[in-house]
């Protein structure tokens, strides 16, 4: 039998042993009654392998360990360590896990079963599955409890690990300047685009006449798609009608620099759906639309000062007399009293009581989407009639509308997190060291 422990930890760990002792002595003891009922000959169940501060890793899961390990082995074609090696870095692994996991449950981190259907949910998804068909090929390998099991475990230790590791990063001001000015951060920082393309090709035995021709039919194209015709239906109509060789390359998300050298240029003036073309190069006239932009230094946003008084029904006053309460608070300000005392002896928004209701300037997308959906439409300066979000009751007035550029604001924001992501991998390795560390670890022989 081998020990670790940490000296300062020692009184503790030698508690959290004993009672861990009485449970092991208690398990071989219920084991050795329930043999001796059924059969005069013991067999073992499962066995202690270790003692992790408060827990215990079982043989079992490191089987369960080992075997996987074995398999991914055989579909990979990849050779393992020796048994001895494979054993006890897997050992290892289930000891950081269920310190983790300890750790987890400490501070109360769990899913409920609906955020684990949503993962599976996905995962059938991305398999080509409904959700009940794939509950159902995993029952019939007998394997559902397991997944679901193993997706609940792998959210927690993401969240843990995001929560901890996250809050014992710091990045500094100098960093994300170093960051931005360096071609690293210029590469990240850059647009990404979506292009739709069409090419009618050409090829080196085309005359004058059949060129000219082309170049008549691609820009007929174009015309159809700018009367309002589908892109993609376009090229796809026109490879059925075999006047030409039609074809198109799918370039998924792109930086301009990664696209053909005749369109990079030209994507970075394009605004989502504008269409440009015939463009001629060697191979025949492209034709290509921008369908999408993500990222990059142009950031405007729209944004809108707001302010409002909300009510919410609770044990005292049902919704019938909250709305009536507050379609009488619509009613004084109509009447001439002012909107922000109201608000400071009314509102049951703690976030802006004290500040008459006033909510700043809030970004497109930042409010709750019904709210959104009546703010959107309510003219500057008018009271809205009221209306219900998933928070309560709410009269509001439109104080504002402009848009902001946010475009330094947001690559210092994309900045951080690339720094972020960079020293992650490092940090959760420190962490890691230190909690095992830091822990009471007993090997069972």
């Amino acid at each position: 039998m081998s020990t670790t422990r940490n000296t300062k930890r020692y009184t503790k760990s030698q508690i959290r042993k004993s009672r861990i002792r009485a449970i092991v002595v208690g398990l071989g003891f219920l084991v050795s009654c329930l043999s001796t009922l059924a059969v005069a000959q013991r067999v073992l169940l499962d066995k202690i392998i270790a003692i992790v501060d408060a827990d215990v890793v079982l043989q079992s899961e490191l089987e369960s360990k080992i075997r996987g390990a074995q398999e991914m082995s055989v579909r990979e074609n990849r050779e393992l360590p020796p048994a001895d090696e494979l054993r006890q870095e897997l050992l290892n692994s289930l000891i950081i896990e269920n310190l983790q996991l300890q750790f987890a449950d400490r501070v109360n981190i769990r899913f409920d079963d609906d955020t684990v259907n949503r993962v599976l949910q996905d995962m059938a998804t991305n398999n080509n599955l409904s959700f009940d068909e794939y509950v159902t090929l995993m029952q019939e390998s007998g394997v559902y409890l397991q997944t679901r099991a193993e997706v609940r475990k792998q959210m927690v230790l993401q969240e843990l690990q995001r929560g901890i590791v996250n809050s014992r990063i710091a990045i500094t001001d100098q960093e994300i300047e170093n960051f931005l000015n360096s071609e690293t951060g210029k590469e990240v920082l850059s647009a990404d685009f979506f292009v739709d393309h069409i090419l009618v090709a050409k090829s080196a035995t085309d005359g004058n006449e059949v060129v000219a021709e082309k170049l008549r039919y691609s820009a007929a194209l174009i015309a159809r798609i700018e009367e309002g015709e589908e892109f993609l239906a376009t090229r796809i109509a026109a490879a059925q009608e075999g006047r030409h060789v039609i074809s198109g390359t799918d370039f998924g998300w792109r930086k301009a620099d990664q696209l053909p050298n005749i369109f990079s240029e030209i994507v970075e003036g394009m605004a989502i759906g504008d269409i440009e073309g015939p463009i001629e190069a060697g191979n025949g006239f492209h034709i290509i639309r921008l369908a999408g932009k993500r990222g990059g230094s142009d950031q405007l946003m729209n944004q809108t000062h707001m302010r409002h008084i909300m009510l919410t029904p609770n044990e005292i006053r049902n919704e019938e007399d909250t709305i009536k309460e507050i379609g009488a608070l619509r009613e004084r300000i109509l009447a001439g009293e002012e909107f922000s005392p109201l608000a400071r002896q009314n509102s049951e928004d703690f976030s802006s009581v004290v500040a008459g209701g006033d909510l700043g300037y809030i970004n497109k997308g930042g409010m709750p989407t019904e709210m959104e959906v009546v703010i959107d439409l309510l003219e500057v300066g008018v009271l809205s009639e009221p209306f219900e979000s998933s928070t309560g009751w709410h009269i509001a007035e439109v104080i504002d509308r402009r848009v902001t550029d946010l475009s330094q604001e947001y690559a210092r924001q994309q900045a951080e997190n690339a720094l972020r992501e960079r020293k992650f991998d490092l940090e959760l390795q420190n962490w890691i060291i230190e909690i095992r560390e830091e822990a009471f670890v007993e090997f069972i022989e």
